[in-house]
C-alpha cells in the first residue's frame, strides 16, 4: 500500500528504535510483551534473536535495529516484543520485533503522510509506506509485510519449524 492509497485516518502504534520513531499499522500489530526469555537457534541470520513461547506456539523474534542496520538492541526495562502478523506469500506469519520501546498509539490524518524519500537505487526504502508528521518530529510509517525480505521470512519461517519440532 502506498502513501496514496491512504485516504482516511488511521491509527499507528509508534515505537523507538534507538533514538528514531517507527509506527505500524495497528491492524497488523497483535499484542506488544514484556521482554521475556528469548531461545537462540544456531546458524539463523544475526537479526534473528531467537523464538519465545506465545501460549503455546512458537514464534521467531527479530531484531529490528540489526534489520535496520543499527547497533544490536540492548535490554532494558523498557525494551519489549511487538507481536506482528506479515504476509508471506499469501500466508499469515506471526513474528516478534524487539523494539527499544512503545510511544503510543495514534491517528493520523492522510494530510499527515508524506512519501518515503527517493535516495537513489542503492538504498532500499521500499519498506518504509511513509513519513508521519506529528508536530515538530517525523514518524518512519514501515509496511511491515517489506521489512523482509521473502527470503529472510523464509529461512525465519524454517527455523521456527525445526524449533518447534
Amino acid at each position: 500500500m502506498s502513501v496514496s492509497e491512504i485516504t482516511e485516518t488511521r491509527q499507528y502504534l509508534t515505537f523507538r528504535l534507538r533514538n528514531e520513531i517507527f509506527a505500524i499499522d495497528v491492524a497488523k500489530v497483535r499484542e506488544v510483551l514484556d521482554l521475556t526469555t528469548i531461545t537462540a537457534i544456531p546458524r539463523t541470520p544475526e537479526f534473528m534473536s531467537g523464538v519465545i513461547n506465545l501460549r503455546g506456539s512458537v514464534v521467531p523474534v527479530v531484531d529490528l535495529r540489526l534489520c535496520f542496520e543499527m547497533s544490536k538492541t540492548e535490554n532494558t526495562r523498557n525494551t519489549c516484543i511487538v507481536v506482528v502478523e506479515v504476509q508471506l506469500d499469501g500466508e499469515a506469519t506471526v513474528i516478534g520485533a524487539l523494539a527499544d520501546s512503545v510511544e503510543e498509539v495514534i491517528d493520523l490524518e492522510p494530510d499527515q503522510i508524506q512519501p518515503a524519500p527517493r535516495i537513489g537505487t542503492q538504498i532500499r526504502t521500499d519498506f518504509i509506506r511513509g513519513m508521519g508528521k506529528r508536530d515538530a518530529q517525523f514518524i518512519m510509517i514501515l509496511d511491515i509485510d517489506r521489512v523482509f525480505s521473502a527470503d529472510e521470512l523464509a529461512a525465519v519461517r524454517g527455523q521456527t519449524a525445526e524449533a518447534a519440532a
